[in-house]
């Protein structure tokens, strides 16, 4: 494993301890708030940005930018407007574009 790949690791174990914070109450209503609907979706949109390289196809890769920019930008997006939803646009199309670039071993 590489620091890429390792930095990549660690974001999306922070990403998901962001989501379970929010989704579990541990914090006051507004970090909560914070943690599961901006911060975890900026960390996943990094993620995604440090995985795009790794993506075997031009195409994939450029998705893979894409779904970054969709996540990162739709986080910093008012929670009240209808057009933060493309976070969660970026979320799916970045989990489509990852385990669509897994290789397909039969044994």
């Amino acid at each position: 494993m590489n620091n890429q790949q390792t930095t990549q690791g660690i974001l999306s174990i922070a990403a998901v301890l962001c989501l379970l914070a929010g989704w579990f109450n541990l914090f006051s209503p507004e970090i909560n708030v914070l943690l599961s609907r901006k911060v975890f979706y900026v960390l996943i949109g990094i993620s995604f940005f440090l995985q795009a390289p790794m993506m075997t196809t031009k195409n994939f890769m450029y998705g893979m930018y894409a779904a970054a920019g969709l996540c990162i930008v739709g986080a910093l997006f008012p929670l009240d407007w209808k057009i933060s939803g493309i976070k969660t646009l970026g979320l799916l199309g970045g989990i489509i574009l990852s385990f669509a670039n897994r290789p397909n071993y039969r044994q």
